[in-house]
């Protein structure tokens, strides 16, 4: 149903549209002077026409559910009623199950009807929003097109209210990185409350598998979170040692060398990388990399092991050549041809142009470049998990198998875990620590861009 009501705001905004332009083209036609050209009219009648229809259907749409899920549950027989959180929960699923008409297994004839009748009222209450969503529409329409007259001013108003839903949308965003921020962090107390932080910061053995009693063998834990530490930096190493040659020197070429046709091929197939989901490098990584890494190894007496850090870094570095190119070959272009041509006057060669003028120009967007791609890296899971494994070992040997924190975050977190152990509550931390990592990068390519952002103004 929700795409008929955006279906219907969709027609009553162009219908409005057409509708207030149209009537500034008559006030034109009467030979009135407009305030506002005719399309402000326009759009005016669009900002009063879908408003109070999306604000309408945010707080129905977040209201319904729950009075009807609650509704379902007070209509439950007394020995269906649910006592805790995870009965309650149970019966909810239950009736969502029934109500959609994908039910498992015997469910009780109490909880079926109350499931039908959750699924009829829900549909009486799609209905009704999408018909009081019609009056919403057609009131606003009314209100819009009597407030129009040649001296109205349309454009002002819908510039404020852009203005308004620009500062909305900012302020979302605010909010909801602070949310993330505090969610993180709240939890990550709770995590050191039951593990001390230094023990977390620096120890070296990472096994989080609590046991259930008290007698079974690693009932404590160990949260070292030193190994995750290591075998991030190592497969980030080797990415970068990869992507950041690679990248930077096809930017320089495709930016300084290329002729127009090969920039034109070449761009477009360097930024395929980009759109090719990492599943599909881990696979390649997995199963092509890692054996030929391996048999190389073997053939020079090396003892590889079957999933190696050197083979999930090779791979991401692969994988983040367009994020280094691309944004490079952008910053290089936007050097002003004027300190090329300096540069040529005064004698020097097409080389030495590049390396003393053009790239220190364009270093503040290179560096950028450099700590996305990182950022990039530090953040990729699938291929480490099909390439590298799951083994929190500490070892600076590309050769041997490791882990990262971003893979330990999807192992901890797969599957029902209960969110009040240290297990779980260790994946939180580790993601405070790899926010405050990008956070630190991030503040030092800004220092670097304001360093000699100033020096090439």
């Amino acid at each position: 149903m929700a795409w008929i009501y955006f279906l219907v705001v969709a027609v009553f905004a162009v219908l409005g549209f057409y509708a207030g332009r149209s009537r500034a083209h008559a006030f034109r036609e009467n030979g009135h002077n407009l305030h506002s050209l005719p399309g402000y009219h326009g759009y005016f009648v669009i900002l009063a026409i879908i408003v109070p229809m999306l604000v309408l259907f945010a707080i129905w749409s977040t209201a319904e559910t729950r009075l009807l899920e609650t509704q379902a549950l007070h209509s439950l027989p007394a020995a269906f009623q649910p006592t805790d959180d995870l009965s309650r929960a149970t019966r909810l699923r239950e009736i969502h199950n029934v109500a959609s008409g994908q039910t498992f297994g015997e469910v009780p004839p109490e909880v079926r009807s109350v499931g039908e009748a959750f699924a009829h009222n829900l549909t009486l209450s799609h209905w009704a929003k999408l018909v009081l969503g019609m009056a919403f529409g057609a009131f606003g329409y009314l209100w819009a097109t009597r407030r129009l007259s040649p001296h109205f001013r349309a454009r002002n108003t819908v510039e404020r209210a852009v203005k308004l839903i620009l500062l909305a949308c900012s302020i979302v965003a605010v909010l909801t990185t602070v949310g993330i921020v505090f969610s993180v962090l709240f939890e990550t107390f709770r995590f050191f409350a039951r593990v001390p932080w230094w023990e977390f910061l620096f120890g070296f053995q990472w096994s989080p598998q609590t046991a259930i009693r008290a007698d079974q063998v690693g009932s404590s834990g160990a949260f070292g979170a030193v190994p995750l530490f290591v075998g991030t930096t190592l497969i980030m190493v080797i990415a970068m040692c990869v992507a950041g040659p690679i990248g930077l020197f096809s930017a320089i070429y495709m930016a300084e060398y290329a002729s127009p046709r090969v920039r034109s091929i070449a761009k477009p197939v360097l930024e395929v990388l980009a759109g090719v989901p990492t599943v599909v490098f881990g696979f390649f990584a997995a199963l092509t990399v890692a054996p030929l890494i391996r048999s190389a190894g073997e053939a020079l007496g090396l003892d590889v092991a079957s999933e190696s850090a050197l083979a999930a870094g090779l791979v991401m570095g692969v994988m983040i050549i367009p994020f280094v190119s691309s944004l490079s070959d952008d910053v290089i272009n936007a050097v002003p041809q004027s300190l090329r041509d300096g540069s040529y006057g005064m004698g020097a060669t097409k080389s030495e142009t590049i390396k003393k003028v053009v790239l220190p120009a364009a270093l503040p967007g290179i560096v950028s470049a450099f700590m996305l791609a990182i950022s990039r890296a530090v953040g990729e899971t699938m291929i480490v998990v099909m390439a590298a494994g799951l083994s929190a070992n500490l070892t600076f040997n590309p050769l041997e198998a490791v882990t990262t924190v971003t893979v330990q975050i999807k192992t901890l977190l797969t599957g029902d875990q209960e969110f009040d152990s240290a297990k779980t509550l260790s994946a939180f931390a580790l993601g405070f620590v790899l926010f405050f990592f990008t956070l630190a990068m991030n503040f030092v390519a800004l220092q670097v861009v304001r360093r000699y952002r100033e020096q090439y103004d």
